[in-house]
């Protein structure tokens, strides 16, 4: 029998062919495509990897006018489908023509559903023939059982995933042409709307809103330190004083005090449990804290799940079930770099592994389930992988025990509390080091005693706005309210990036997010509640379990849609004259020191640069500094008179600049010398993707350039290096500070490096004439390649 196989992607495809072949698969072309063939018990096989979607849906051509298409026809309007992959395509029908069986082993959640189905569609073959391979993990156990227990594709799963990008086209489209329209955004400057992307965008700018309101009033805190044996420091018991005079009466009354009385000292053991398993939302937020972004996590879960490293990454489920063995991936673990922990775990007489609260029946929690080492996977991979498990080990380590203690004492009737904390067994904390803990040992002290007092003190502190979201808390925030799903969360987050809505780490809106949600919220309110799209999203998984069909949501979406269009058609006029004003009062740098209009941000094809209102009767214009981000002030040039921007780079030192960048102030804030080949200014430079280096200011008849540290501020010396004649700057990092002339090949620099080589030698001769056993080598090779990186990129 011949039987065709059908993957997502090819990478997932190769992997399968290896597996199922035991590495005796073989690879050809067709068209361009690759097939992977190979035979297995008297059985010819072929595989195929899709590359995700291959059928999009979008409108008619004689929709795409923004201009002659009224919305509500794209809300009514059924979307037509379009082959992005057509050799694909031919290629899958040449195949099922010559096969008798076709197994579908696409990715088992909804878009992998409906990603292998809209594949089979098209090659005009019975559905109801196919065969479908569920697995969790792309090893040899998981894929072997898999084949061995075929089952049929899920079309109620695939109809949700479908029913979602038919609802999402929808409001995309409509609302988007819509805003846009109304605010003269259009072309380039397009300004979207999404089903999910606004109510997220909204949580962003509104807490940017609360924090920029914020108006932070004083309160007082007291303390008393005491002293037995060492000191410590206590509470009072009604902080915070949110009145000065009550905290000072407080204070008259303790200041002649010596000691303090021990009324209650209570010591107890406690146990602390695991954390639960790892579910998709939880992967990304404690990924975020390690610096990946929730896209880039995702992105590579997805390649360590297909490399086989890690279960499949999208899942809800926080329970392990009961048919996955965790001894046998410890035992796995065994020959990786967690050796040592895996072998501690697998001592116990019994593995209880931690559970949270939601258990689903599609995969597991995500999880390793095969061993990797530092040199097998290299920055984010192993980053991530080492992430993933060690939050397996600490699932299936003991509990951690802490000692809590209870202290209170009395000062002259006044209560003063301090909880001491101490780890007396580190269980699973020693596994999963991520989350850090403060230990606060206490003096043994018994009820009754006397404690001396040493000194007190009234602090007044100024309450804190709330914080700005991170993605990882985003995204958490994201599945309470039930926005998007576990597959779409971060994609929703970058994709608020990619249309410029928000900026920076911490989730900062740019003017048009925060214009687009003022306005929505004022006239249109529905578009940024959750409530709506959370009832859209319980009823997609409806549509899993059969409760309701795709037509029936699409039809309730619709209506709703249709609501909203009327809202905003009725109000968008005031919609786009609030988007348009606000934009412009954003984008607004200054006065124009030639004709008094208004200095702008213009946003164009070509790019982003300053110019002026009164264009084109003034053409005065300025370019934009390159990779930056950009903040106005009130700052006027001494020289010029012409507006600063604040300009912050990553890695660089603040700088208010005048916006001209031939103004006399510039020239001289970053010219560092005379060039040694042509005589003129070397000036600091940035590239077109933000590295500063330097370069000469007679280019292109002198094309001298040297390079710079990326890090740091850049102190300009007005000194010429005695062995080359380059100029010498002194580097400020933190509080270390380094000269050096910028020349990589002059010659001081190489004795610079040896003579630190040198010195680092004999001081690691020494130390090992000292100690009998020093560090690990593989951390001297790490730190040694990690050296190497940072001097390449600089």
């Amino acid at each position: 029998m011949r039987s065709l196989i059908i993957s997502e992607k090819s990478n997932a495809a190769a992997r399968i062919a290896t597996i199922l072949s035991n590495g005796k698969q073989k690879k050809r072309n067709a068209q361009g495509i690759p097939v992977f063939e190979f035979e297995r018990d008297g059985d010819e096989f072929s595989v195929v990897g899709l590359r995700g979607h291959i059928v999009q849906l979008d409108y008619p051509k004689e929709m795409r006018d923004w201009e002659r298409t009224d919305p509500k026809d794209l809300v009514r309007t059924e979307p037509i489908k379009k082959v992005t992959a057509g050799r694909l395509i031919n290629v899958l029908k040449d195949l099922s023509e010559e096969s008798e069986e076709i197994i579908m082993a696409t990715d088992y959640d909804r878009e992998g559903e409906l990603i292998g189905l809209e594949a089979i569609r098209m090659l005009d073959v019975d559905t109801s023939t196919i065969k479908r391979a569920k697995f969790s993990a792309l090893t040899k156990h998981e894929r072997e059982t898999a084949f061995n227990e075929l089952t049929v594709p899920d079309e109620r799963l695939a109809d949700s995933a479908e029913t979602r990008q038919i609802i999402d086209l929808a409001w995309g489209a409509s609302l988007t042409r819509l805003i846009s329209l109304s605010s003269g955004q259009t072309g380039h400057n397009f300004l979207s709307v999404g089903r999910v992307q606004s109510p997220t965008l909204s949580l962003i700018v509104d807490r940017h809103l609360e924090i920029e309101n914020f108006i932070p009033e004083p309160y007082w805190l007291i303390s008393s330190t005491f002293k037995k044996g060492k000191q410590f420091k206590a509470n009072h018991a009604d902080n915070p004083f949110k009145e000065r005079d009550k905290a000072d009466e407080v204070m008259e009354r303790i200041k002649t005090a010596e000691k303090g009385e021990v009324v209650v000292h209570d010591v107890k053991e406690n146990d602390e449990y695991p954390p639960a398993p790892f579910n998709t939302t939880m992967m990304l937020a404690e990924a975020n804290k390690i610096g990946i972004s929730p896209a880039r996590a995702m992105k590579v879960a997805e390649d360590l799940y297909t490399d086989g490293f890690i279960s499949y990454p999208r899942t809800d489920n926080t329970v392990y079930p009961r048919s996955l063995s965790l001894k046998f991936i410890l035992e796995r673990l065994r020959e990786s770099e967690f050796k040592k922990e895996a072998e501690e775990i697998l001592s116990q007489e019994k593995i209880r592994p931690s559970r949270g609260r939601t258990q689903t029946t599609d995969h597991p929690p995500v999880h390793p389930v095969a061993p990797a080492t530092k040199k097998k996977l290299k920055g984010d991979r192993w980053a991530l992988y080492e992430l993933i498990t060690r939050r397996f080990l600490a699932t299936v380590a003991p509990s951690a025990r802490a000692e809590n203690t209870d202290c209170q004492l009395m000062v002259e009737g006044e209560r003063f509390e301090v909880k001491g904390y101490k780890i007396i067994f580190p269980g699973w904390r020693k596994y999963y080091t991520y989350w850090k803990v403060r230990e606060v040992e206490l003096p043994d002290m018994e009820v009754g005693e006397l404690v001396d007092l040493t000194a007190m003190d009234l602090e007044e502190k100024m309450t804190q706005p709330p914080s700005r979201y991170t993605q990882g808390t985003l995204i958490q925030k994201m599945e309470r309210l039930g926005l998007g799903t576990k597959s779409t969360r971060h994609e929703i987050i970058q994709k608020l990036y990619d249309r410029k809505y928000v900026d920076g780490a911490g989730l900062i809106p740019t003017a048009s997010g925060i214009a687009v949600i003022k306005s929505l919220e004022k006239h249109a309110s529905k578009i940024t509640e959750s409530e709506m799209t959370a009832t859209l999203e319980k009823d997609m998984e409806k549509i899993t379990e059969g409760d309701t069909s795709l037509d029936e949501v699409v039809k309730e979406s619709q209506e709703m849609l249709l609501d909203v269009v009327d809202v905003m058609q009725e109000h968008r006029d005031e919609i786009g004259s609030e988007i348009r004003q606000a934009l412009q009062e954003q984008r607004y740098v200054g006065e124009c020191n030639k004709c008094g209009g208004e200095l702008r941000i213009i946003r164009s094809r070509k790019g982003s640069f300053i110019g002026c209102s009164n264009y084109p009767e003034c053409r005065n214009a300025f370019p934009l500094p390159k990779s930056a981000k950009l903040e106005t002030t009130e700052e006027k040039c001494e020289v010029c008179g012409l507006p600063k921007l604040k300009v912050i780079r990553k890695g660089q030192p603040l700088s208010i600049q005048c916006i001209d960048p031939k103004c006399e102030t510039n020239l001289e804030r970053t010219t560092i010398g005379k060039c040694p080949d042509c005589g003129k200014d070397l000036r600091i430079l940035i590239s077109r993707n933000g590295k500063r280096f330097v370069g000469c200011s007679g280019y292109p008849n002198c094309t001298r350039t040297y390079p710079l540290y990326q890090r740091g501020k850049i102190n300009i010396l007005g000194e010429e290096c005695p062995e080359c004649g380059a100029p010498v700057i002194e580097i400020l990092s933190g509080r270390r500070k380094t000269r050096m002339c910028i020349n990589p090949d002059c010659p001081t620099n190489e004795k610079k490096g040896t003579e630190k080589k040198e010195k680092k030698g004999t001081e690691k001769k020494e130390k090992k004439g000292t100690e009998k056993k020093e560090t690990p080598k593989k951390g001297k090779k790490n730190t040694v390649k990690k050296k190497e990186k940072t001097e390449e990129d600089q």
